[in-house]
């Protein structure tokens, strides 16, 4: 049992000083600021803007090149150029996926994300090789950061012998969602790829992340589908649709009526806000009910030399994208790294209320407008432990 201690002198969301007692972990109680002196056990706040823990809803951890030597992205033009020039490679890299992934998940981790949604490469090249390394690394973590993972045929389902068995295979190791990609544009037999996702995560009572990069109507007529399957198999609330191009690229009159079903079957939305391609577009999709987070993909790998795996950096680059330029805008772009997160991925509210998990950041600013525009220097508490600052953890275990 964790002794009580009290979180002085800070700014919830930028709001006026409090003081917020944890007790076991959570928040328990919360008061006005108070001029009494600290004691050895307070944490001093300083008036610092205090907010929620940062969720990262999509990232490769086990695919990541961090701490490698600089590598020139060689991959061709097309999406499956870049799946085989992954492929390539990955074979080519000898440093072990837990000590890749582990400086990378270190390093989200002091940048304050303590949530996380990793996909998981599987086929019959790599069998479950990657599922057994990252389910270790979860472990070795538990206590700093809530790690989940999605199964993810990267090279192909359907078209893929052998990675059905393998998908059922790491659901029975206990892996919480079922991934799917681009049902049409990969597998080409969107019926059969969706049939198999869901069938597999109902049996055995699992959630479900599907990449869809396809574009266009044929992009939207898949979602379109992806909903019908939530609503027959009775999943609403636990779906997830990463990327979603598809929705940046028609007219909003043509979007609409299925962002609506989309809201009303709970299903979220995953965008890393690229500036290469259309984006799912933010405002108009939250205001109609869609559940809207963010995920920074893949970082420093194969695919892409870029990322930090900073999820306010990433909440600027939607704010950005988009042009978010009022404080009330920039706090939903912050809210899409936190609480949208944090729903999408069936966790805690993530919120600085009574009861809550003591998961928090302190920030040197003033609100969280600015928060996002500067991504500032951070404390990062979880369970009301310090456990990283300056962008460092204190108790790195590589």
């Amino acid at each position: 049992m964790n002794q009580p201690r009290w979180l002085r002198n800070v700014r919830p969301y930028g709001s006026p000083a409090e003081d917020l007692l944890i007790e076991n972990g959570r928040f328990t109680q919360r008061r006005p600021a108070s001029n009494e002196a600290l004691s050895a056990t307070d944490i001093d706040g300083q008036n610092q803007l205090l907010t929620p823990a940062l969720v990262e809803s999509h990232v490769h951890l086990d695919k990541t090149l961090w701490g490698q030597p600089w590598r020139p992205n060689s991959a061709g033009p097309t999406l499956k150029d870049y799946i085989a020039n992954e492929r390539r490679i990955l074979r080519e890299v000898t440093t072990p996926i837990a000590q890749r992934a582990g400086a990378l998940l270190e390093n989200c981790i002091a940048r304050g994300s303590l949530t996380m949604r990793c996909h998981v490469d599987i086929d019959p090249e790599f069998g479950l090789r990657h599922v057994e390394a990252m389910q270790q690394l979860r472990e070795h973590y538990r206590d700093l950061i809530d790690l989940q993972l999605v199964v993810f045929p990267q090279t192909g389902l359907i078209s893929r012998p052998g990675t059905a068995e393998l998908m059922r295979e790491a659901m029975a190791l206990g892996v919480e969602n079922v991934g799917g990609l681009d049902p049409c544009g990969i597998d080409n037999d969107p019926v059969a790829q969706l049939d198999f996702v869901f069938k597999l995560a109902s049996e055995f009572d699992r959630g479900v992340d599907i990449h869809l990069h396809d574009k266009g109507e044929l992009g939207l007529w898949q979602i379109a589908l992806i909903a019908d399957y939530t609503e027959r198999f009775g999943h609403q609330g636990r779906v997830m649709i990463s990327h979603a191009y598809c929705l940046g690229m028609l007219p909003w009159s043509q979007v609409k009526p299925v962002a609506e079903r989309l809201a009303r079957l709970g299903i979220s939305l995953m965008s890393s806000a690229p500036a290469d391609c259309a984006v799912p577009p933010f405002l108009a999709l939250r205001e109609t009910g869609v559940n809207v987070c963010l995920g920074s993909d893949g970082i420093r790998d194969a695919w892409s030399p870029m990322g930090n795996g900073d999820m306010l950096e990433r909440a600027m680059l939607l704010a950005f994208r988009f042009d978010l330029n009022k404080d009330e805008e920039l706090a939903a772009a912050f809210e899409a790294a936190t609480v949208s997160g944090a729903q999408a991925l069936g966790c805690e509210a993530n919120r600085l209320e009574i009861g809550q998990p003591a998961d928090f950041l302190l920030m040197p600013v003033q609100t969280l407008g600015e928060a996002v525009v500067s991504r500032p220097p951070r404390q990062v508490y979880r369970a009301g432990r310090l456990i990283a600052a300056g962008g460092r953890l204190l108790d790195s275990r590589l």
